[in-house]
């Protein structure tokens, strides 16, 4: 059965650190991917989130959320720039006038660029997922409630209403099914699918915004919050996000791990742009060994 992707408490050292600094670790994975250009430091970014959602605990679901996105994402980036692109200057395969795209030669350019990005995808996504796995959405919202109140509400109660939004989908599915089944099939029987999901959708609008209102949200007031002192696990996690990103900044700073691709492919990989893959994985890694306290 596939896993649901949706935040539970774990006991691991990521969830065990403030929703913030979780949140703050999967961004500076995203960020780092966007941008570290040379593949040695993408793949050791691969790999950081991957055993980053293995040490969480959070596997399945970033495996859940590979199977659903990835496949398709990746086929695309890498064909849509293969056939677009008409900045590389090795030619491996001419196909000829292509009408509206006109005079289609593949590049190994392209090629490589395509596999490029769609690498970055693959991080950006499991990155994110890792992140939405692992911070509290409600410390999320208490966090964001001093700054930006109707901003924060908005965004923590569209993640949370994610599972429940899936489950209707599936029920509705069901639902469509056993109608054709049972010969409610056309115009008829979609009408009253789209009456059923529009009538649910208001009603548990109404049932959420009362349940805010009772609960003071919408009042024009700022709670006051008691400051919790940092744990290990927030600055260790937080210390590691700067690293993830200061490493990325740096594989594009050193000419010694720069990577072109246009109008030639310019790769360094040697011991610079290998140290610094090396030392993004352990940096994402490290925190995850101190598991004194993850128990809360």
């Amino acid at each position: 059965m596939r896993a649901a992707i949706a935040y539970r408490h774990r006991p691991t050292a990521l969830h065990a650190c403030r929703a913030t600094v979780a949140a703050s670790f999967g961004a500076s994975i995203v960020l780092a991917a966007l941008i570290a250009a040379n593949p040695v430091v993408l793949a050791a970014l691969l790999v950081a989130v991957c055993g980053a959602a293995s040490l969480a605990s959070v596997a399945r679901e970033v495996r859940t959320a590979a199977a659903w996105t990835l496949v398709p994402l990746v086929a695309m980036t890498v064909i849509v720039n293969l056939l677009v692109s008409r900045e590389g200057l090795t030619v491996f395969a001419r196909l000829g006038d292509w009408a509206v795209l006109g005079q289609v030669n593949l590049t190994l350019e392209a090629l490589v660029y395509g596999l490029v990005t769609a690498l970055r995808i693959v991080i950006v996504v499991l990155a994110c997922v890792l992140a939405y796995c692992t911070a509290d959405p409600d410390e999320l919202l208490a966090a964001s409630r001093r700054w930006l109140p109707h901003s924060g509400l908005a965004a923590v109660l569209g993640t949370r209403m994610l599972p429940v939004l899936a489950a209707d989908a599936a029920r509705l599915s069901q639902a469509q099914r056993c109608r054709a089944d049972g010969g409610a099939t056309g115009a008829r029987a979609r009408l009253a699918i789209l009456r059923a999901t529009v009538q649910g959708a208001l009603d548990r609008s109404l049932d959420v915004a009362a349940v805010l209102e009772m609960r003071g949200y919408g009042a024009g007031r700022r709670t006051r919050r008691e400051h919790e002192p940092l744990s290990r696990h927030d600055i260790a996690f937080a210390a590691a996000a700067a690293a993830i990103v200061a490493l990325a900044l740096a594989s594009t700073a050193l000419a010694s791990a720069s990577f072109s691709v246009y109008p030639l492919i310019r790769a360094h990989f040697g011991f610079t742009a290998l140290a610094l893959g090396a030392a993004t994985v352990c940096a994402a890694l490290l925190p995850f060994l101190d598991q004194r306290g993850v128990e809360r």
